[in-house]
Order: structure tokens, then sequence, then C-alpha cells
């Protein structure tokens, strides 16, 4: 009896969970332009590094846009999953969540279906940013292997991520400091990183937080996947 009531509550947090999901995936489909902004964030940001700032940094293998692509992928992804936070704030602010409680639906079920939204979010946007590398360049030396390991990467760090953004969203007080308190976090964590130049260019103190911190972690292991 026991194990089939842990079953029944199980079907029932799925049920909740592809509910909500669902209801991320139209706003994704309704909001097309959301995405459109985020993709085309990192793709500048690739044209300015690859073109304007690339020629002026060195790197010991390779090219600097092989280099570049791991550090763009994390980007995008890290900044992309700040839309996680931002939406939750607005169901506070909208009442969506104080009406949500009201039905019988679990209350991880809310923030997971949001967090299965920014994964499918996020891999859009990274296939799309991939593509424009190959445009630009980039020539990639992975393996099938190799590739599904990185996608898995991506995977957890997009899980880890948009966690961590759920969190902000419920915490941030309005609309207006969602944006400034991921910015906070996310910018130092990804442009104090071996993202976009070697660490051993950096100064001591700022070397010895970009060479410990979790972005520089998964940029060096997906570009030493990419470079072969």
């Amino acid at each position: 009896m026991k194990s089939q009531s842990l079953y029944q509550k199980a079907c029932w947090l799925a049920n909740d969970i592809q509910v909500l999901f669902i209801r991320s995936l139209k706003h994704i489909y309704k909001n097309y332009d959301q995405l459109l902004g985020l993709t085309i964030q990192p793709i500048m940001f690739m044209l300015l590094f690859r073109y304007v700032l690339g020629g002026a940094i060195l790197v010991e293998e390779g090219t600097y846009i092989n280099f570049l692509m791991a550090g763009i992928l994390v980007q995008g992804v890290a900044f992309g999953s700040l839309t996680t936070s931002y939406s939750i704030a607005m169901d506070l602010q909208r009442g969506i969540i104080d009406r949500l409680k009201t039905l019988p639906i679990a209350s991880w079920a809310v923030m997971m279906g949001h967090v299965a939204g920014d994964l499918v979010r996020n891999t859009l946007q990274a296939v799309i940013i991939i593509i424009m590398g190959l445009l630009v360049g980039f020539h990639p030396q992975a393996n099938l292997t190799e590739w599904l390991i990185i996608t898995l990467l991506v995977f957890l760090f997009t899980l880890a991520v948009s966690w961590m953004a759920a969190i902000m969203g419920l915490a941030a007080k309005t609309l207006e400091s969602v944006s400034w308190i991921g910015f906070l976090v996310m910018f130092p964590l990804t442009f104090a990183s071996a993202a976009f130049v070697p660490t051993k260019t950096m100064p001591a103190v700022l070397r010895t937080f970009a060479e410990n911190q979790p972005v520089t972690h998964i940029v060096e292991a997906i570009r030493a996947l990419t470079m072969g």
C-alpha cells in the first residue's frame, strides 16, 4: 500500500511538471523574440571577440575562435538561464503562483516546469550558437562520444544555473531587481574566468579567483573536448 501511494504521488508530480512544462513551452513559442534576443547577445560577443579583439589575444594551441567557442556557449547558457528567474518573479508579481497554490499541484512542480522549459530554450540557443560559430571559422575536433559528453556537461550546467536562477526569482522583490541581481552574479562568473582569455594573463588575485570557480572548470572541460 505504501509503495502504491508513493507511486501515485510520483505520477501526480510528473503530471504536474508536464502541465507546467507545456505552459513554459507555450511561452517560448509566443515570445520567440525573447529567444532571439537571448541568442543575439552571445553571437554579438562571438563576433566582437572573433573580429575586433581576437587579434590581440594569444592562445597556446589552435585558433582563437576554437578557444573562444566554449566560453561563448557557456556564457549564453548562463545569461539565458536568467530568463527563469524573470519568469518566476513575473508569476509571483501577477499572483499566478498564489493561484497555483490553491490547486492540488505539488509546490516543486512550479519551479521544475520553469527549469524544464529553460532546458529547451537553452538547447535551441546552444544549437544556434554552434551553427554561427561554424560559419565564422569554428572547427571542432570532437568525435561522437566527445560531443555526447559535451551535451551532458552543457545539460548539467544549464540545470544547475537554472535552479540558481529560479531561487533568485523567488528571492527578488521586484521584476527590476531580478535583472541587476542576475547581472551581479553572472557577470563576474563569466567574464572573470577562462571563457574569453587564458587565465595566465590575469593579475594574481583575479587569476586565483578565475581558476577556482565553476565557470572556468566547465569551459575548460568543453574546450578540451572540442579542441581534441
